[in-house]
């Protein structure tokens, strides 16, 4: 018997520490507004993930930032190139330190 009231004691425990860190509040909002919607949506867990801020991007969004990142690279590497090329030939009409002290 002393082993069921522990666990009943922990049970409690996680309870208090669930409604002080406003988990409970956030998830029965969540489900009332589940419950309140006319039209259920076909997938309730996604509807719950979406409404908890925990919603993965949609494949098509990732795809477009794929995409963008792909460019931006692109980009990037050209910009790179480009300033080597302007450094060298900055180095042919500037003297380097070594030429200037002499």
């Amino acid at each position: 018997m002393a082993h069921y009231r522990a666990s009943e004691s922990k049970r409690e425990q996680f309870r208090r520490y669930l409604e002080k860190s406003g988990v409970l509040d956030t998830i029965t909002r969540v489900l009332v507004s589940l419950y309140e919607e006319t039209d259920k949506p076909d997938n309730a867990l996604d509807f719950i993930k979406l409404h908890l801020g925990a919603a993965a991007l949609e494949p098509a969004d990732a795809e477009a930032l794929r995409m963008e990142l792909s460019d931006l690279h692109q980009k990037c590497n050209l910009l790179m190139e480009e300033n080597e090329e302007l450094r060298n030939r900055l180095l042919q009409y500037e003297p380097s330190p070594e030429e200037g002290a002499a």
